[in-house]
């Protein structure tokens, strides 16, 4: 995900409808405060991502390290947490969003259409990914556009402006959702496969090997929860598949959310162009993947405090 994706609810034994509906706002802040963390940990490497993505005339020359270091001489070290204040701002109900309505899905799904197993799991982890990325879109398309920047080189001077810039300028509310449609088609495979990996492997780990893999939770011992290092390892699979199957629209998307202010922003009008044009100038190493790998460096950090944070604040808030 992107954490973007959070683990599903732990074993636990059934608890009573006043208990489920108030676990329910508990959970959304559970889900946020993980997202915040686990973004605020990786959010040079998003720097870095966006920059090399869309092909920043900065920096279009360097690689994943090369920018790395050329992003604190050029910038400061502040520069790596450039857009991150509306990243936090979109992130905590991203993350709250997304886990909530995963768990409101699946027993929806199983409810009312009576699937059960990796194909519920798969169709509520979409579906969850899909609603958080509509409900925040708008912030995620501010957010991207201020990481963009280099230093001397601004066009907004912050969220508030670059807020009514895009509004003024771009077509009202039409404008913040410009690459919507390859974020849903990249979101639906994304955050079904991270879901459904996840929830897998803990499943297999926690019914194969309990005492190996899991330990109790610290706010209810009948509950067992994975292991630091087991999350960290399941996390950084899930992430890393779901990635890779995704990728080429995330790039996509991230053009198309640039591409007012990128020179080629024509030939970027929408998904199918922007993926002819990626393909066709740049092919895929150096287009579609280009930035692939340090998505995979993100991966495991990312989840690792994802996952730690989450299970820490379903111990604190008793969601257990």
């Amino acid at each position: 995900m992107t954490t973007e994706a959070m683990t599903g609810p732990s074993a636990r034994l059934p608890s009573s409808p006043a208990g489920r509906d108030f676990n329910w706002h508990r959970s959304l802040v559970a889900g946020g405060v993980a997202g915040c963390c686990a973004k605020t940990t990786i959010a040079p490497l998003d720097r870095v991502k966006i920059l090399l993505q869309a092909q920043n005339h900065h920096y279009k020359h360097l690689g994943v390290i090369s920018t790395l270091c050329a992003v604190p001489k050029k910038e400061g070290y502040l520069g790596f947490y450039k857009g991150n204040g509306a990243m936090m701002i979109r992130i905590f109900p991203y993350g709250a969003i997304q886990f909530t309505a995963f768990d409101q899905y699946k027993e929806m799904i199983k409810k009312k259409l009576g699937i059960s197993g990796h194909i519920r799991k798969l169709m509520a982890g979409s579906m969850a990914g899909i609603t958080a990325v509509i409900c925040t879109y708008p912030l995620d398309m501010v957010r991207a556009r201020l990481a963009f920047q280099v230093k001397g080189d601004h066009k907004y001077n912050g969220i508030i402006h670059a807020f009514s810039t895009i509004y003024t300028k771009e077509g009202g509310m039409q404008g913040f959702y410009r690459g919507l449609m390859p974020t849903i088609v990249g979101m639906t495979p994304y955050a079904g496969v991270s879901f459904f990996t996840f929830d897998t492997l803990k499943g297999v780990g926690l019914a194969q090997a309990p005492t190996l893999l899991g330990k109790p939770c610290l706010d209810n011992p009948d509950v067992l929860v994975l292991k630091t290092h087991v999350n960290l390892m399941c996390g950084g699979i899930a992430g890393a598949t779901a990635q890779t199957i995704s990728y080429p629209l995330d790039v996509t998307r991230r053009r198309m959310q640039l591409g007012a202010i990128l020179p080629d922003s024509e030939k970027c009008l929408t998904m199918v162009q922007t993926l002819k044009y990626v393909y066709g100038n740049h092919g895929i190493r150096r287009g579609l993947y280009r930035g692939l790998s340090l998505n995979y460096i993100r991966c495991i950090p990312s989840q690792a405090v994802a996952f730690t944070t989450y299970e820490f604040m379903k111990q604190f808030l008793h969601l257990n």
